[in-house]
């Protein structure tokens, strides 16, 4: 009785068939996204199905994306980010590129800081805090963490933990600041296409895309079409054409993405570690709303986008919420921007540093 009793809750979903189980994704992520729609928060697009997959995933559900759709969704949000990029921003970065490069590192100096206080203290073992706050390459890091022993699973909670909480609360921040009306009431989901320029963009995200998975860069799928169609649209030679129905489309499917990681399994075990993991994240977005202080002070921007360009992860949700905001669409996407490319390129070897040097200071502290 005992073993069925503890089953039970996880069978819900797995004895329906798998139509079934991705009838009741879908639906259960238009009434999240909805709710979520209701309070105005600009991160609903991405929240909602992200939600929806954590429950029906714990729930027993066993489906999950093919791997070619997770591809396509990256590349098109990749696309969308290069749609973002102007004269303006790379202007930013010559003009302003000491202060922005001090921030990006001020940042990942201060997420590699938080894991290596947890794991001195050992209030999470081993150098799993270390893994768990990389800031970015959330793949990479879970797979340097499995070769260091430590626990993937807690490392894959913190990670994608980190990332829900950063953008809720920049999307709260950007509700409360200039009341944030819900992006629903105002949006065209199917406008008139210039058909031409969609098929540039497609081409784009298809030969990008292929370009970064036959790389294996790290979210190669995303940066090689943001990087090519954004040198090709600042240079005149394209327009990034993306209708709102194909955005939301790749938005949900990130969501799921990241809401089937979220196992029953993983959820129980680290219910022990969840305070101190969110009150990390809470210190660490603090310090950053302390950074935004200072430039606002230096530069003169406007809080909000300040706070938004030194939000500590999730571009992507921080792109929508900053469109749909009266902000500095210029600076923030400068400043995160150099901060994705950075942490992709030194993140997962600053981690690895700071790991190595932790795991001496536990083995002294051993031998003492």
């Amino acid at each position: 009785m005992p073993p069925n009793s503890t089953r039970a809750p996880e069978a819900l979903l797995a004895n329906l068939a798998k139509p079934i189980q991705w009838l009741i994704l879908v639906a259960l992520s238009f009434v999240v996204t909805a709710l979520i729609g209701l309070t105005g928060l600009p991160a609903a697009i991405l929240l909602g199905p992200m939600i929806a997959a954590i429950v029906v995933e714990t729930n027993g559900g066993s489906i999950r994306l093919p791997p070619f759709v997770r591809l396509v969704a990256q590349a098109i949000v990749g696309c969308t980010l290069a749609s973002a990029v102007s004269p303006q921003i790379v202007a930013r970065f010559v003009t302003e590129w000491p202060l922005l490069l001090s921030v990006v590192l001020t940042v990942i100096s201060a997420t590699s800081l938080i894991g290596w206080v947890l794991g001195k203290y050992q209030i999470m073992p081993g150098t799993t805090a270390v893994w768990g706050f990389s800031p970015g390459a959330a793949t990479a890091a879970i797979l340097m963490a499995g070769a260091y022993g430590d626990d993937v699973r807690l490392v894959a909670f913190m990670q994608y933990l980190r990332v829900v909480m950063v953008v809720g609360a920049a999307a709260i921040v950007a509700h409360i600041w200039i009341q944030v009306t819900p992006t629903a009431d105002t949006t065209t989901w199917f406008p008139p296409i210039d058909w031409t320029a969609f098929a540039e963009t497609i081409a784009i995200a298809t030969i990008g895309g292929v370009a970064g998975h036959l790389l294996r860069f790290p979210a190669g799928v995303m940066l090689i079409p943001m990087a090519f169609g954004a040198v090709l649209q600042s240079s005149g030679i394209v327009k990034i054409e993306l209708p709102y129905w194909l955005l939301a489309m790749s938005y949900a499917f990130i969501g799921w993405m990241i809401g089937q990681t979220f196992s029953r399994d993983i959820l129980m075990h680290a219910l022990k570690k969840l305070p101190h993991i969110v009150l990390a994240v809470l210190v660490l977005i603090i310090f950053c709303g302390g950074l935004a202080a200072i430039l606002t002070e230096l530069l003169g921007v406007d809080p909000l986008t300040a706070y938004l360009a030194t939000s500590p992860g999730g571009l992507n949700s921080i792109a929508v919420i900053a469109a749909s905001s009266k902000v500095d669409m210029s600076f923030i996407m400068a400043l995160q921007t150099l901060r994705l490319v950075i942490v992709i390129a030194v993140g997962p070897s600053i981690s690895r540093f700071v790991a190595r040097r932790l795991e001496q200071t536990l083995n002294i502290g051993t031998l003492k």
